[in-house]
């Protein structure tokens, strides 16, 4: 039997005044509690007391209300709970097997280890795997390279293709001319191996560097130059030698063309090739390589030429020398230009040497 259904005094109702200040009490002790507080002021007092209690408390200002006035730190974990119900009722993602997810792991937890093995990886692959690699290239590139015997000639569009990478020189097993063999980048690397005196490729290759020398550097010049030293007599040789003896911007290709004329300095276009580097060359070195040239190949030439008469006192070279060999004359007069004029001090006493070997040749 409940408290309500008899008569109820103050020892019973005292410990429910908190409750009905709270309003946790049901409608019917309510009532109960209600009409008993009318009919007694002791009750009645201590239920205002309570009353007061409860609006004081709700007055005052919550910690939370402090750490966060505006609510957003209760918004904030009201998301985030939101979020985690969210997720847990997703169906969970299969993770895809992942076959370096352990070392990941492994570097993640040791940093001082990871660092150490990531600098030991690079020097193996700097100093193995890189050159392992760039050698394995090089043997690629070596056993696509062609050695070419005999095949139709180049034609002027395959060389005005190519770029040059060297040309490497060997004794011959023969007396002769030594062997040579020219490397090619082309379409498809190329290697022209021969003597130049019996390989018209390769005379022809050489002699396309020689004559279109300002696509190719100075020193493959210089090489191919070498090269058809060799096969000077050869026509088509000798004018690339003596284009680049007249045009070539390098002192040194110049006179390189005019050593390599040495074998045919007997003949008119060569000789005068010589004499016009003598006159109008701006460079004292091959100058003195004109004259060298000249005065070898008047004393290796024909000594039944000469004239059996003693020169003059006053032009040595010239008196002696019959009306009908013009040629040594226009050799003479130039040397003794240079003697006189030439601006290079060892020009002039080249000259003058050169100027001396002729004259007593002359009296034989």
């Amino acid at each position: 039997m409940s408290v309500f259904e008899k008569s109820l005094g103050c020892k019973d109702i005292a410990p429910l005044l908190v409750f009905y200040a709270c309003d946790e009490v049901s409608d019917k002790e309510r009532k109960q509690i209600e009409a008993h507080v009318a009919k007694c002021e002791a009750c009645a007092a201590q239920l205002a007391e309570e009353n007061h209690l409860q609006k004081a408390m709700t007055a005052a200002l919550q910690p939370a209300d402090e750490l966060d006035a505006t609510g957003i730190l209760l918004a904030q974990c009201r998301s985030e709970l939101a979020e985690a119900l969210d997720d847990l009722s997703a169906p969970p993602i299969q993770e895809h097997w992942r076959p370096f997810g352990w070392l990941r792991r492994w570097m993640a937890l040791r940093p001082a280890w990871s660092g150490a093995l990531l600098v030991l990886v690079g020097i193996v692959v700097g100093t193995q795997i890189v050159p392992w690699l760039q050698n394995r290239r090089n043997g690629d590139a070596n056993s696509q390279a062609m050695n070419v015997t005999a095949k139709p000639p180049l034609t002027p569009d395959q060389l005005s293709k190519i770029t040059f990478s060297g040309v490497n020189f060997s004794p011959s097993s023969e007396a002769g001319a030594p062997n040579v063999q020219v490397h090619l980048n082309a379409e498809q690397p190329m290697v022209l191996s021969g003597n130049v005196e019996d390989n018209s490729d390769i005379r022809g290759v050489l002699t396309y560097v020689v004559e279109n020398g300002e696509r190719f550097d100075a020193g493959v010049r210089l090489d191919c130059l070498e090269a058809l030293k060799a096969a000077a007599r050869d026509q088509q040789v000798r004018r690339a030698l003596i284009a680049a003896a007249r045009k070539d911007q390098n002192p040194a290709v110049r006179m390189k063309a005019l050593e390599s004329l040495r074998v045919a300095a007997s003949d008119d276009d060569v000789r005068q090739t010589l004499l016009d580097a003598l006159e109008k060359d701006t460079n004292p070195g091959v100058r003195v390589e004109a004259v060298n040239v000249l005065v070898g190949s008047l004393q290796h030439g024909d000594t039944e030429e000469m004239a059996p008469e003693p020169p003059a006192p006053t032009t040595p070279a010239i008196a002696g020398r019959p009306d009908d060999d013009p040629s040594l004359e226009r050799v003479v007069r130039a040397l003794e230009q240079l003697q006189h004029r030439d601006p290079s001090r060892y020009v002039r006493l080249r000259s003058a040497a050169a100027l001396r070997q002729i004259g007593p040749r002359e009296v034989q």
